[in-house]
Formats: structure tokens, C-alpha cells, sequence
């Protein structure tokens, strides 16, 4: 096993990462801003270095100074838990050139599957389902383009092929729209990610997102552990997920599930990772692979049993798989509420000191968070500041649960979504299951 691992990340993940990190007798070192001092996975780890400034480009996305703070602490390896650097290529690069273990994807991988073209190719390849698109990248031959649309079929998307958060991307119903959003979508990615290439799409008008989580090990196993519906969204951003998804049937889990597993052997993947689609009518659409631990992992551990991240941390350690797909047994349902440090009707940050905390409990409730009562929500990052997760014997045990336990949690001093979470948790539509990704923005009136 690893014998020390630095946490190239700070709040949540880096105390889930750290908390997994004991439990392997894994000795861990927490590098943080100036601002984050005090973050209780900071307080907890066996070294922390300072890398920097509040801002994130100057810290948590400044590739030499987490390396150095590798070097001098002698560690074997680097979890960049989710966002910030987690699925940058170069980094991953980087890590392994100076002779650390990357806590994920090899270099090579995370760059074929960042790249949203190149990653549809890879798995139309792999027999994976795709939406009906461009087939590639599109090129400055208008009638070309044209053509492709109406073969597509109205309405269509076009989407940046570096893009992602919802950014890069732009549906367009009628023909005489398309070119000037084709230069528009190239404009704004090449300011956005300084990659102008973009793709075209059928735009799916009411679909729900649902993911399937994977581990493969690099050494010939990789196996899937379900579904997670992802679909109560606004502005593309997840605020509900759930585990395993309303409607699906054990042999359409099956199904995709196994054509996901093998695609990760194809690929040549390592580590944790999530194929996302877009479903519609019965029918599953890959529409992009994040290379990393998810935010919404809880939810899959709390129905599969299995610690995502400790096998994150045995497969970077050389080890194989340690169980088979035959071991993976999908039992009762989970629901995780994102819990935001923002105004829960104008969606602002609020950050600030949390002046009373009291986080909530009781058979099958899950609070995963690095706040407590004095810590200061800095406004310096993302405004997520703890998860919720509740488990049941089935879906409507899970929300009545997740319904008791936001009424529960106490956090004064700064505004959160909690009102919003539990608007959600009583909504008709939500306890029926299987809404789209288009529900929670019109119930809020902003589409």
C-alpha cells in the first residue's frame, strides 16, 4: 500500500480522501491556501504545507508548488480529489514525470476523454450508445454543416469539444441559426478554454441524466456499480442525486452497465470514473466521461457497500480489483442533497462565519462536510460546503429520511439551499420519480 499521499484538494473531498487515507494506514499531507488553514482536514493530517494565496490559481491549480510540497514531504502519491487540476492532463503528466504515483487515469486517457470528440470516437468504438451528431468535429464548410443538421434533424446543439459546467454550448432550432451559433459556440470556447473545436448534436428536448459508476484497475478487471440519476439541475449544475435511478430495470443496468465495463478496457482505464448520458424514451446517449471520484460517490456507496476511495487509493498502489462484478449487489436507494453556502432564492454565495452547527443524524443519514461552528466559508471557491445522504430500504424511506434530516440541520451565521432541499424533498413530481433535467429550472421559473 501507498505510505503517504498528498490531498491536491480542500473541503470535502480532501477530508474524504483523508478519513480513507487513515482507515489504510496511509499517512497523508494536506496542502492548502493561506485561507484554509484551518479546514478540519488540515487539522486532522499528519503534515500540511501552505502553497499559496487564496486564490485558486495561485494554490490549488499551481501545478509546481503541489509537486514540491510532494518532494519535500516524501510522499508516494497525489489524490487530486474533484475539480481544480483532478482531470487536467497535464498535471497527471507532470505527477508521473517526477516520479509520483497520480491518484487516477493515466495522462493519455484523461486527454482522449477531456476532449468530448475524441471521447464520443473512443466509445462508438467501444459499442457504447451515442447521441446522433456530427461524428466529429465541425469545420468552416457552411454547407457542410448545414447538411449535417438537417440529417441530425432539428433542433440541434452545438457544443465546445473542451467544454464543460454548462459553458460551450448552444441549441439551435431553425436553419437560418446554425452558422452564426456555429461561430459564436468557436468564439466563446476559444475565449472560455482556448480550444475553438466544436461538435453538433441532436438536442434531446426532455432527457434525464443518468450516470454509471466504474472501476477498473489497469490490470485486465474493471467492473460497473450502477446508476445514479442526476436530473434535478439548475443552470446545469447537479443539486439531488440519487442512487440507483427510478425506472431503470435490472437488465437495462445490466445492459449498459456491462458495455461501460467493457469500455474501460478498451480505453485502457484506470481508477474510479462515471460514464454520463443523457436518457430519453428508454434509450441511453453517452455524452461525456469524468475521470475522477464524483461529488455524488456516496450515494453508490451507500447501496453497493463499496468505499470508492480506498479502491481509488489500492488501485493506485498496483493492486487489483478486490472483488468481481458478481459481487456487486445493488440494495435499497440513497439521496444526497448538496448543501451550498448560497441565498436559496438568488442563488449568490453567502459565505461568512458559521456561528451555530448541528449536523443532523439517525438510522441511515450520511453528513459529509469539513464545516463546524466558528469556521469561516471563505468566498474564494466553490460555495458546496457538505453533502447530505440518506439510505432507506427503498426510495421512500430515503427521502422521508432526507426530509427528517434537513429539518435537522442547523447552520447560522450564513445563508444555504436547505429551504430549496426541502422544497424538493415535498415536491409531487420529485416523490414520483424520474423528472428531467429541465424540471427544477421551470419550477423555479428560470426557463
Amino acid at each position: 500500500m501507498l505510505d503517504k499521499v498528498v490531498i491536491a484538494n480542500r473541503g470535502e473531498i480532501a477530508l474524504r480522501i483523508l478519513r480513507a487515507c487513515k482507515e489504510l494506514g496511509i499517512k497523508t499531507v494536506a496542502v492548502h491556501s493561506t485561507v484554509d488553514k484551518n479546514l478540519k482536514h488540515v487539522l486532522l493530517a499528519d503534515e500540511s504545507i501552505c502553497i499559496g494565496p487564496a486564490s485558486a490559481t495561485d494554490s490549488y491549480l499551481n501545478i509546481p508548488r503541489i509537486i514540491s510540497a510532494a518532494e519535500v514531504t516524501d510522499a508516494a502519491a497525489i489524490h487530486p480529489g474533484y475539480g481544480f487540476l483532478a482531470e487536467n492532463a497535464d498535471f497527471a503528466e507532470q505527477v508521473e514525470n517526477s516520479g509520483f504515483i497520480f491518484v487516477g487515469p493515466t495522462p493519455d486517457v484523461i486527454r482522449m476523454m477531456g476532449d468530448k470528440v475524441s471521447a464520443i470516437e473512443s466509445m462508438k468504438a467501444a459499442g457504447v450508445p451515442c447521441v446522433p451528431g456530427s461524428g466529429g468535429s465541425l469545420d468552416d464548410d457552411d454547407e457542410k454543416n448545414l447538411k449535417i443538421a438537417k440529417r441530425i434533424g432539428y433542433p440541434v446543439i452545438v457544443k465546445a469539444a473542451g467544454g464543460g459546467g454548462g459553458r460551450g454550448m448552444r441549441v439551435v432550432r431553425e436553419e437560418k441559426e446554425l452558422l452564426s451559433s456555429i461561430v459564436a459556440t468557436q468564439n466563446e470556447a476559444r475565449a472560455a478554454f482556448g480550444n475553438p473545436v466544436v461538435y453538433m448534436e441532436k438536442f434531446l428536448e426532455n432527457p434525464r441524466h443518468i450516470e454509471v459508476q466504474v472501476l477498473a484497475d489497469g490490470q485486465g478487471n474493471a467492473v460497473h456499480l450502477g446508476e445514479r440519476d442526476c436530473s434535478m439541475q439548475r443552470r446545469h449544475q447537479k443539486v439531488v442525486e440519487e442512487a440507483p435511478a427510478p425506472g431503470i430495470t435490472q437488465e437495462m443496468r445490466k445492459s449498459i452497465g456491462e458495455r461501460c465495463a467493457r469500455a474501460c478496457l478498451e480505453i485502457g482505464y484506470r481508477g474510479a470514473g462515471t460514464f454520463e448520458f443523457l436518457y430519453e424514451n428508454g434509450e441511453f446517449y453517452f455524452i461525456e466521461m469524468n475521470t475522477r471520484i464524483q461529488v455524488e460517490h456516496p450515494v453508490t456507496e451507500m447501496v453497493t457497500g463499496v468505499d470508492l476511495v480506498k479502491e481509488q487509493l489500492r488501485i493506485a498502489a498496483g493492486r487489483p480489483l478486490s472483488f468481481t462484478q458478481e459481487d456487486v449487489v445493488i440494495r435499497g436507494h440513497a439521496v444526497e442533497c448538496r448543501i451550498n453556502a448560497e441565498d436559496p432564492e438568488r442563488f449568490v454565495p453567502s459565505p461568512g462565519t458559521i456561528t451555530r452547527f448541528h449536523p443532523p443524524g439517525g438510522m441511515g443519514v450520511r453528513w459529509d462536510s469539513h464545516i463546524y461552528t466558528d469556521y469561516r466559508v471563505p468566498p474564494n471557491y466553490d460555495s458546496m460546503i457538505g453533502k447530505l445522504i440518506t439510505y432507506g430500504d427503498n426510495r421512500d424511506v430515503a427521502i422521508a429520511r432526507m426530509r427528517n434530516a434537513l429539518s435537522e440541520l442547523i447552520i447560522d451565521g450564513i445563508k444555504t439551499n436547505t429551504p430549496l432541499q426541502k422544497d424538493i424533498m415535498a415536491d409531487e413530481n420529485f416523490q414520483h420519480g424520474g423528472t428531467n433535467i429541465h424540471y427544477l429550472e421551470k419550477k423555479l421559473g428560470l426557463s
